[in-house]
């Protein structure tokens, strides 16, 4: 195990809600010890005194239940130098000692070629390990040219590209339950099920974050990353072993299985839009154009949403729908796989068994398909994490079908899931990270969107805040 960690962005929101609740959560469940070092490094200028300090208040903010001790031994564990991550003579003095360390780029897409570059000059012990953040790159181009940056630095395999929604107990159960039951797998198929929707809306507006969301919006933000994730462990077919190259193999099939969204594809198969003024809650949300730090006139969206196809054998004819929104009326967040109604129910209409005696029987051979006999749904719910089924049964009135649901509770983790990917870098086990030449297709897949969306092809629709976004028009 790697027993230094250099943070560069040291002071930024990502630090103060996940890594360092993270580092806290690792010492308490005894995953590190007195060995760990952390160097955080931002412009700031401070001493490592005044960011301790920084630091335990946002542990006693963000940290949680912490055991006696667990926090104290992180911040004692902490260093702080004020640098700029693009000059290799700082970010020399951050990395600087004996062994190897471990760079986390805490910072925004924009600077992740700087920093990358100031490593290089400034050279890193071997066995170092650099750690990026979502999203990879701006584009495709950039995400290519990030790759080749990377490649001059350190070897594939000590680059972590993290995704954090790969660590939550609900995704990583996505594989689990289709790979450990038998009554999944054999449906799990274009045959049995007609579309799956992967969903983050939330109610959450911009909540101070414009310096980073005003250029990134929902496509990059969620989209591009988080969503294609989800698709990746819900389509891929089942790997030899949960182990880095078995499982990422897998993944990078399922994007490259995307089939190419055509400008007319873009057009009737996207959609964009941001919020107006509205109430979520008890408390009332300005548009998002009248946010503090937004600049109007770049059209960022709010809420994004893409229907992609796969073209492979067992996905040909499943319908794909990624969505994720901001400052919407209900918080849902969940991977929906809706599975095709059944051929055939020996049911009338409205669910009543026909009258008459043999074949002959008024409602028989399939007008039993009422409201009632809904289609089965499998639902992975992210956050709060859980579990859920729905089906069709009979109810207190005979031969009348009524729905019914199924649901479970995740046990909760012993480490939150920053910390599961922070022990993995530490480890050096890059099974959950996410390798270049994924980064690359995941971003061809939607340099279509991209495109037509600068053209204007797509329009901005509007939708008030606390609603339920803007409504669909395609399907």
């Amino acid at each position: 195990m790697i027993d230094r960690l250099a943070i560069l962005g040291a002071t930024g929101d990502l630090s103060a809600r996940f890594l360092l609740p993270a580092l806290a959560a690792l010492r308490a469940a005894g995953h590190t010890g007195d060995a760990l070092r952390v160097t955080g490094a931002s412009r700031e200028d401070w001493d490592t005194g005044r960011y301790r300090a920084w630091a335990a208040e946002r542990l006693d903010r963000h940290g949680g239940a912490l055991p006696a001790g667990a926090g104290e031994a992180v911040l004692s564990a902490l260093d702080y130098r004020r640098a700029d991550v693009t000059d290799p003579a700082d970010v020399a003095a951050v990395v600087a000692g004996e062994g190897p360390v471990a760079v986390y780029l805490a910072l925004p897409p924009a600077l992740f070629p700087g920093a990358v570059t100031a490593l290089h000059a400034a050279g890193l012990p071997e066995g170092s390990r650099i750690v990026l953040e979502k999203p990879f790159g701006e584009d495709l181009a950039g995400a290519r040219e990030l790759n080749r940056l990377l490649a001059e630095l350190l070897p594939e395999r000590a680059v972590f590209r993290v995704d954090h929604f790969l660590a939550m107990t609900t995704v990583q159960n996505v594989l689990g339950s289709r790979l450990a039951n038998r009554v999944l797998e054999p449906l799990w198929n274009s045959t049995h099920i007609a579309e799956v929707d992967i969903t983050w809306d939330e109610t959450l507006a911009l909540e101070g974050r414009a310096g980073y969301y005003d250029r990134v919006g929902a496509l990059k933000d969620m989209v591009q990353n988080h969503l294609l994730q989800l698709l990746c462990l819900v389509a891929m077919e089942p790997p030899l072993t949960l182990g880095e190259r078995d499982l990422r193999d897998r993944k990078v099939d399922v994007l490259r299985s995307v089939r190419p969204l055509t400008e007319h594809d873009v057009v009737h198969r996207t959609r964009r839009a941001r919020y107006l003024p509205g109430r979520i809650g008890d408390r009332d949300v300005p548009a998002y154009a009248e946010e503090e730090g937004v600049d109007p006139a770049r059209g960022t969206e709010t809420f994004a949403e893409v229907e992609l196809e796969l073209d492979s054998w067992r996905w040909a004819g499943t319908r794909f729908r990624l969505r994720s929104g901001k400052a919407l009326g209900t918080d849902r967040k969940e991977v929906a796989v809706h599975f095709r109604p059944v051929p055939h129910l020996p049911f009338g209409p409205g669910g009543k068994r026909p009258g008459g005696e043999g074949h002959g029987g008024e409602g028989h051979g399939g007008k039993g398909h009422g409201e009632e006999a809904r289609p089965n749904v499998l639902r992975f719910e992210l956050e709060p994490e859980g579990l859920a089924l729905d089906l069709t049964g009979i109810g207190a009135h005979a031969h009348e079908l009524v729905p019914l649901s199924l649901t479970a509770r995740m046990e909760p983790q012993d480490l939150p899931a920053y910390g599961r990917l922070l022990l993995d870098v530490l480890n050096g086990d890059p099974a959950l990270s996410i390798r270049g030449d994924e980064a690359e297709e995941a971003w061809r897949v939607l340099e279509p969107v991209l495109s037509a969306w600068e053209r204007g092809l797509v329009p901005l629709d509007e939708y008030p805040a606390g609603s339920q976004g803007p409504p669909p028009h395609w399907w």
